[in-house]
């Protein structure tokens, strides 16, 4: 677990370059260039995709004449939704997903809504089609845009406000990152360093994603196994 200053020191000693004092330091130029760099870095790795490390559940429940809920206003951490991860949670937790807009066409002009609840995402809000019964919980889970947790008092946050913030991601793809972006700001060669960067950032973040979607829909020949991660379970017993 290292703050953001360590792993900065630690790019200086790579680069052979003055260690940086503090990021925060505005009458420092290698100072703020280390900290523009730092913040590149985690916006960066932030927009890279799902990690494991900003998965997040949250929930709401439906009010009374109420047809449209901010996703900001329930989770205000919120950057993106997950796929696939939304359900009723009642006693049957029935799966949802947004409607496309196909279908939000059909169900417009071609046919009623039906009692279902149905919703669409749009600018960032659950949009019902048909207004949903009162105090249905609305379970889903999201992707946060916090990129640091704070040293002391372990709150994260999704800007770097102290020398002492630990980065979320893994620390060594981090100094990766910081380092070519470093060289690339200094005008010299970072090639060798950026593809190094790469190398580890898909080993790491390829580790923590399942290799593909399991089906849950019924098939034929159940007894003969499901396949899972190319490995053979039995439903029958020995």
């Amino acid at each position: 677990m290292k703050t953001i200053l360590e792993i900065c020191r630690e790019v200086a000693d790579l680069a052979a370059v003055k260690r940086p004092n503090n990021l925060f330091n505005s009458s420092s130029q290698q100072d703020n260039i280390f900290l523009s760099v730092a913040k590149s870095s985690l916006d960066s790795l932030l927009r890279y995709g799902d990690w494991q490390e900003l998965t997040k559940e949250a929930w709401f429940c439906t009010v009374g004449g109420k047809k449209q809920y901010r996703i900001k206003e329930i989770v205000p951490d919120f950057y993106c939704l997950l796929a696939n991860t939304i359900y009723i949670k009642d006693s049957k937790e029935r799966i949802m997903g947004a409607i496309t807009a196909q279908q939000w066409m059909k169900e417009k002009y071609l046919c009623s809504i039906g009692t279902d609840i149905k919703f669409r995402i749009q600018n960032n809000r659950f949009i019902f089609l048909s207004e949903p019964p009162c105090g249905v919980k609305i379970v889903f889970q999201y992707r946060s845009d916090n990129i640091v947790w704070d040293f002391n008092t372990f709150e994260e946050k999704n800007t770097l406000t102290a020398n002492t913030d630990v980065p979320i991601f893994d620390e060594y793809v981090v100094k990766l990152d910081i380092l070519w972006r470093w060289l690339k700001r200094s005008g010299l060669d970072y090639s060798e360093e950026y593809n190094e960067y790469l190398r580890e950032l898909k080993k790491r973040f390829g580790a923590e994603q399942a290799p593909q979607d399991i089906c849950l829909a019924a098939k034929e020949n159940i007894t003969e196994g499901v396949s899972i991660n190319e490995v053979k379970v039995c439903n029958s017993h020995q």
